[in-house]
Formats: structure tokens, C-alpha cells, sequence
């Protein structure tokens, strides 16, 4: 099976997807119980609802499943939330806190080894290279890390989630601009509620790469599932109408990334 995908583009926007994949290979999935089974941590859809919205767009995603291994993990296995209900870098159960492996079947300390390697290696070393040559054009990248969950998870989190949810780890991962062009098109998306660094702050993967003072930017967008699924639970099915609405709002947030990009390389190139 193969481990990503890879589409490029000129844009100076990146558009990762670590958690849409629903590999898993036969000798994990024999592991996994009839829970685990139903892979409902999938970020479903996620880049069906991104595909064509900025040209020239580059996209990097994950094509396995997080059960598998969390792409969006600290691959030495620090928690990104300390004191609060989350999952590891393999999760031991689903969002809902319950099991996902069958009995004697959890992963082990050689199992996170060979799938550090196997796995979250070569998703982050393209995803990084794509990075690289981004900057390399344009003298700067901005990576939009593009994630979704369930709007109601109490194992989580208290309450109704927002629909859209900005991470940018407290305004560190980004250049200012680019996060006050998400807000503004959120606050202002009608009919849709919104959050900047609530429960959700940025995974490893924006903490990891945003180095604004390097040129690399990044910025994840968490969106509640209510917004573009039929329902939250099996089959997670794809609801068209839900997704055309929210879609506008999406290609303006691209967009005006996209533009406030181009002006931070049009800057960076004045002060050379």
C-alpha cells in the first residue's frame, strides 16, 4: 500500500492531510476489534471538501489510517494537551475513550518503532520536502494543516465543539497576517460559529514545521463534522449541500492565505 500522496503545486499554500486515510494493513487490522474496526477517528471527507478550491494548491496526505499510527503525533510521544483526555502517537482507544485493540493485542513499544519508520517517517519526509521546495519558489510556505472531528466528544471536551476551530499554538506558528485573515473570513462566515487556539491549538504537525522566522508558516483548521456530514456517526456519509455552503467559506480562507503569502515573499524579497 502505498503511505501518501503527493500533488504539486506553485501556490505558496500546502494543504496537509494527515488523518483522511483509511489504510490499514491485514496484520493491524486483524488486531483491531470490532470497535476499532469502524475507524470513526477518520477526518472524513476532509480532502474531497478542500479539492479545487485555490489552483496550483500543493496537497500532502496521509493514505493510512490513524489507528495505524497518529501522523499528527509527536513521534517521541509527548502529549500535545498534558492533563487532558487525548489519544497517542498509536491510540489505544477511540475519541470516546473506548478500546480499539482486541484483548492481548495492544501496541508495543517495537510496534511504535517499526511504525515511526514504516509510516510517520516518510508522510513527514515528503510533506517536509514539499516544505522546502515551496520555500524555494517563493522564499516562503504556509502549511494549512486540514483536519475535522465530531462536534460532541465528552471524552475531550466539554459542550458543542465550534465549527470551525483555529490552531496556530498562541499566534507562534504564523505570521499574524495570515492568522488574522482565517479569523476575519470565519467571524464573518454567517451561520457558522468559530474559535481561535481553543481546544485545539495546532497539532504537532503546525508546531513542528511553523517557523515563521524561517519563511514556514502553518495554521490547522478543525472543523466540527457537523458541518459537512450528513451525520456524525456510521456511514459518516458526505452531505453535498452542507458541503457546497461551507466550501465558499473555505476557498476564501485559501485565498486570502494565498495573498497574504505572496506578500510576506514580496516583503521578505524588499528587505534583501
Amino acid at each position: 500500500m502505498s503511505i501518501f500522496e503527493v500533488k504539486q503545486g506553485s501556490s505558496p499554500v500546502i494543504l496537509g492531510f494527515p488523518h483522511t486515510g483509511t489504510d490499514v494493513p491485514p496484520a493491524i487490522w486483524e488486531r483491531l476489534n470490532d470497535n476499532g474496526r469502524i475507524l470513526a477517528d477518520t477526518d472524513w471527507h476532509i480532502h474531497h471538501l478542500y479539492d479545487g478550491l485555490l489552483p496550483e494548491v500543493t496537497t500532502v496526505r496521509a493514505t493510512f489510517h490513524r489507528y495505524v499510527i497518529d501522523a499528527n503525533r509527536d513521534p517521541e510521544g509527548v502529549s500535545l494537551y498534558p492533563g487532558q483526555n487525548t489519544t497517542g502517537l498509536i491510540p489505544g482507544t477511540d475519541f470516546d475513550g473506548v478500546p480499539i485493540w482486541k484483548d492481548g493485542e495492544e501496541p508495543t513499544e517495537a510496534d511504535i518503532a517499526a511504525r515511526l519508520a514504516d509510516f510517520h517517517a516518510p508522510y513527514h519526509a515528503a510533506l517536509a520536502a514539499e516544505i522546502e521546495r515551496v520555500k524555494a519558489i517563493h522564499g516562503v510556505a504556509v502549511l494549512y494543516d486540514c483536519h475535522s472531528i465530531r462536534s460532541d466528544i465528552p471524552f475531550l471536551f466539554e459542550g458543542t465543539l465550534p465549527d470551525f476551530n483555529i490552531g496556530t499554538d498562541s499566534g507562534k506558528t504564523c505570521d499574524q497576517t495570515i492568522q488574522d485573515a482565517t479569523v476575519d473570513i470565519v467571524l464573518n462566515a454567517e451561520g457558522y460559529t468559530s474559535i481561535l487556539n481553543g481546544r485545539f491549538k495546532g497539532g504537532w504537525t503546525t508546531r513542528h514545521y511553523g517557523r515563521p522566522e524561517t519563511g514556514a508558516h502553518a495554521i490547522q483548521m478543525e472543523l466540527a463534522q457537523s458541518t459537512h456530514l450528513t451525520t456524525e456517526t456510521p456511514p459518516f456519509a458526505y452531505d453535498e449541500a452542507k458541503a457546497v455552503k461551507l466550501r465558499i467559506h473555505l476557498k476564501n480562507i485559501l485565498t486570502r492565505i494565498e495573498t497574504a503569502a505572496l506578500t510576506l515573499a514580496h516583503t521578505k524579497r524588499g528587505t534583501k
